[in-house]
């Protein structure tokens, strides 16, 4: 495989294994990372619910056939080379064709004759993000995959709910090198064992965290004091008056 790995090339004991989530946690919100996974912090909201109910068939563990395709759901997943464990929604395995065969690029599978190519699916709720998260989690996968069965997993998917359709993903050495220093850094995260400071920006309003993680506490804490000491002054009787009834 051309792509080298940044990581250590130690395998982490099973104690240390961390959620393939993780992943997509820690690039969107290190903080959000750390109160997942670190304080062991949940908060359902509408967008996480819709997006339960998204993964509900992805993670039924069926599987199906179709012709040279077999459809593989909830598919468990590790690396210890990176110290990952989860599930894949969705994996896909093509039966590769007798001149791909003798390439060498497939995977013997037990129980189903020839060889097979891999190819995650991920479900995620609403539309493609401005940032690699998912990419992120999803070429996590593929290493998982690699690691498990031996074999090259070039390409994936992304499928996004609102538009409903894929997104193909490849994973070429610059995601795959963001992957491995995504893993690296999330395991010095949480052995730090230090959940990062708040800090607000636009993105943290969507965040079913944010009701815990209380961005914005600090100013608005700054504020409501600064409005009661003002109407405190306002309020309070001028040199000479009583707070009591005259006599």
């Amino acid at each position: 495989m051309e792509s080298q790995t940044h990581a250590e090339e130690s395998r982490f004991p099973e104690d240390d294994f961390l959620p393939l989530s993780g992943l997509q946690h820690l690039l969107f919100c290190e903080r959000q990372a750390a109160l997942i996974h670190l304080e062991r912090i949940w908060v359902d909201n509408p967008l996480t619910v819709e997006g339960t109910h998204l993964h509900e068939k992805a993670d039924s563990g069926e599987s199906e056939s179709r012709g040279d395709l077999r459809i593989v759901r909830g598919l468990p997943l590790r690396c210890a080379r990176l110290g990952l464990t989860g599930k894949a929604d969705v994996v896909e395995l093509r039966r590769l064709a007798p001149e791909e065969e003798a390439a060498g690029i497939g995977a013997a599978l037990p129980g189903l004759p020839g060889f097979w190519q891999p190819f995650p699916v991920e479900y995620k709720r609403g539309r493609p993000k401005s940032h690699q998260a998912d990419e992120v989690q999803l070429c996590a996968q593929a290493l998982c995959l690699e690691e498990m069965l031996g074999v090259a997993v070039p390409a994936g998917a992304l499928f996004y709910g609102q538009p409903r359709r894929r997104l193909e993903v490849l994973f070429d050495d610059v995601l795959r090198r963001t992957t491995e220093d995504a893993a690296v850094r999330l395991h010095e995260l949480i052995a730090g064992g230090v959940t990062p400071k708040p800090v607000y920006e636009p993105k943290c309003d969507r965040c079913s965290l944010l009701d815990v993680c209380l961005p914005e506490a600090p100013a608005h804490s700054a504020r409501r004091y600064l409005a009661l000491f003002l109407r405190q002054v306002a309020e309070a009787p001028a040199d000479g008056e009583s707070e009591g009834p005259s006599t």
